[in-house]
Order: structure tokens, then sequence, then C-alpha cells
């Protein structure tokens, strides 16, 4: 499901055929976030680029807390879900929903929640950071280059999860199968696809994506 005609896995050919079939090594199906980059299969290897050099230095909860923050706070449903899923390698369904709704229960250190909420802004509305708030990250022991990932990270969330929204990707039908507390609380923007994914019946020796 996409707002522009996309390009059917079962038609693909060449860069894009490429393309699907390492997403559908990856994740057993055709992802709807790849068609959106069917037309530019080469900027999907851009962002595959980028979103490597941004999560390089940074540990995977750390990359997957910072990430779901940013795509809640666009309201990407697509990326909260696939990080909030993520994040269920390091947290159960209650502590997830604690996360999510910023409850006084959640189970990140005060040095996460800071995190968290300066991540929420450098996704929304960069302009509304202040010195006080990176300055209370330092103080909770983040050095520059610390902070300079986080925002990295928060920001370029924002690139591929507006694309996708805004184009009309919808989350894959096996995210369907979350637990529906969980499910709901990451429904912040578009529905989730509920027929099942496409597929390609041919296999190609490709590493196309490195992140």
């Amino acid at each position: 499901m996409a707002f522009i005609n996309t390009v059917s896995p079962y038609e693909a050919e060449g860069e894009v055929g490429q393309m699907y079939e390492h997403f559908q090594g990856k994740y057993g199906y055709v992802p709807n976030y790849s068609k959106i980059f069917s037309h530019r299969p080469e900027v999907m290897q851009l962002w595959a680029d980028l979103l490597y050099g941004v999560r390089r230095n940074m540990d995977k909860r750390r990359f997957e807390l910072v990430t779901l923050a940013a795509a809640l706070a666009v309201r990407s449903t697509y990326c909260s879900l696939a990080h909030g899923s993520a994040l269920s390698e390091y947290f159960g369904v209650r502590d997830l929903l604690a996360i999510i709704h910023d409850a006084d229960d959640s189970p990140l250190s005060e040095a996460e929640k800071i995190m968290v909420n300066i991540a929420r802004k450098f996704a929304r509305d960069a302009s509304t950071v202040t010195q006080t708030e990176i300055d209370q990250l330092k103080a909770n022991g983040f050095d520059d280059a610390e902070i300079f990932d986080i925002a990295a990270v928060a920001t370029a969330r924002t690139f591929f999860a507006q694309l996708c929204e805004g184009l009309g990707a919808v989350g894959d039908h096996a995210y369907s199968a979350l637990d529906p507390r969980l499910r709901a609380a990451l429904s912040v923007g578009r529905p989730i696809e509920y027929t099942e994914p496409e597929r390609v019946g041919r296999l190609y020796d490709l590493e196309f994506a490195k992140g």
C-alpha cells in the first residue's frame, strides 16, 4: 500500500529486484517501506549507508531507544512498530509500555530519560533544544561525541519516517502478531497492513545494504 505506484516484487528486475531480494532474505518478505524506494533504489542504498554511519558508535539498546523516541515524536507507526519490537530484546511488554507513555514507573535510568526526551525534541522541533538540555546530558555522563550521535540518529530517523509516512507506506503484516497493548501504543500514525506480504521468487547474490 502506498500513495504512489510502486514496482511489484513479481515484476522487479535489476537494482529493484536486488533490493527486494535483500530485504526478503532479511525479513522473509518484501517490506512495504522498500517499495516506496522502487523508483530510486540508489536512495535506499544511501539511506543504508547513512544509517550505518550514524549508529556505528552507539550500542543497540541506546540506538533503539533514541530511534523509538524520534519515531513516536513524528507519529510514524511503521518506525515505532519496528523499533518498539526491537526493544523487546531488552524489556517486557509492561516496561515497554511505560517507556512509550513516559510513565513514572519507566525502567529507564535518569540519564536515559533525559536522552529520550531530548531525542523527541531533535525529531519534532530541533529549534526548541536548549543549551541547558545539552548541559543536562553532559551532567548525566554523555560526552560531546555521544550527544552528536544521539542528535544524528534522531534527526536521521525523521527523514526515513516522514518519507515513508508521507507516501503512504503502512506497517507490515508481521506486526499484527505483536501483543495487542503494545501494537496499540505504537500505532501513532497510519495503520498496519493486515494482508499477507508480497515476496519475490528468485534469489540474488547481493548484500544490498549495510544497516
